[in-house]
């Protein structure tokens, strides 16, 4: 989709701190951090709406690895997840640390490097 945001991340055309791709996925941090380490995870393919990803089992399956390791970066059992979908017109799922994890949440390398060594 041409006025896609995710889109245009998954291209390369706008930068974002990735902390988890493969084929089929992208995670990244999210601009608009609620706490520390706020991922956006999205399928790669445009899709509108987290209930129609063809693959859907294997995007939950990436989603449990970041709040894994999320869990181990953050000291944290509690990691939170929230499906809406009204903001961006692309599938997404939040994955985050409680608000209780400390640290700058806008430190996006420090953030996103932690997650990444912790997948």
């Amino acid at each position: 989709m041409n006025n896609c945001i995710f889109c245009k991340i998954i291209k390369g055309e706008i930068l974002a701190h990735k902390v988890f791709e493969d084929e089929n996925f992208l995670a990244f941090l999210d601009i608009h951090p609620t706490s520390p380490g706020h991922v956006q995870v999205i399928p790669k393919e445009h899709v509108r709406w987290v209930w129609d990803v063809e693959n859907i089992g294997e995007y939950f399956e990436v989603v449990r690895k970041i709040a894994k390791a999320q869990q181990k970066a953050f000291e944290t059992d509690w990691i939170l997840s929230k499906i809406v979908g009204d903001e961006i017109e692309h599938a997404h799922i939040w994955v985050y640390p409680n608000n209780k994890v400390t640290g700058d949440k806008m430190d996006f390398e420090n953030n996103a490097g932690k997650i990444r060594n912790s997948l």
